[in-house]
């Protein structure tokens, strides 16, 4: 296209060089060759045909940036956000269901205070000892149990983050624009951040159950000192005959 309109610009030329009268050398009426004259001509002819040349690689640049823009403005088609929410919904719920001493500072505090005692009274009854002891045994496998179903849905997730690590690589490999790419981007980071909230969730129900399983041995340890004491009595077991 743009040979030929330089072409045609360039005959037009031309063509009025070619009929422009000269200034009569030889006499009036006589039509002349001035070199002069076609030289302006063929130069201006230039000059239009260099602005014509101009505007159109204008216009291609701005068709081509629309083009680019379009394509950092086009959003990615896939997410892995509901899936990631759905992990993280299910070790939420398991942690929020613990039985015994549930992961809140005001019901720590008062089993602790009701099953753990720092000491037990003299009027302690053999039955209300054998109580604590069961339920302390009862928290002990409450807290192991939920860091094993922990465990079990991590493991679970690991398997599934494989297939959404791969899916989301290939996307942000694949992106035709920064939009893409950022978006790509952002759910490779919150796939990353799950895991790490995941593992904190772990850490957090093996580290109860642990705590539980120490407190247990101590309280275990006072246990044993009150039931001692009770056997001992006022330390008269032996009262001899007059």
């Amino acid at each position: 296209m743009k040979r030929h309109l330089g072409a045609a610009c360039l005959a037009a030329c031309l063509a009025l060089a070619s009929v422009q009268p000269a200034h009569a050398l030889f006499g009036a009426g006589d039509v002349v060759f001035d070199p002069s004259n076609y030289s302006q001509n063929v130069l201006q002819a230039a000059r239009a045909l260099q602005q014509i040349n101009n505007q159109i690689r204008g216009l291609q640049n701005q068709v081509l940036m629309l083009q680019n823009m379009a394509k950092h403005l086009e959003r990615l088609d896939y997410s892995s956000l509901g899936a990631i929410q759905a992990a993280l919904g299910r070790i939420n719920l398991l942690m929020a269901q613990a039985e015994g001493i549930a992961f809140r500072v005001d019901r720590t505090e008062q089993e602790l205070a009701r099953l753990y005692p720092k000491e037990y009274a003299a009027t302690v009854t053999t039955d209300e000892l054998a109580r604590d002891a069961r339920g302390r045994w009862e928290h002990s496998m409450d807290a192991l149990r939920l860091t094993m179903l922990v465990q079990a849905e991590v493991v679970q997730n690991v398997e599934t983050d494989s297939g959404e690590l791969a899916r989301l690589l290939a996307e942000s490999q694949a992106a035709i624009g920064s939009l893409q790419a950022q978006q790509a981007t952002n759910q490779l980071v919150a796939l990353s951040t799950k895991q790490q909230l995941q593992t904190q969730e772990l850490v957090a129900a093996q580290y109860r159950a642990e705590a539980l399983e120490r407190a247990r041995a101590a309280a275990a340890q006072e246990q044993a000192r009150a039931q001692f004491d009770r056997f001992l009595g006022d330390g008269k077991a032996y009262t001899p005959l007059d």
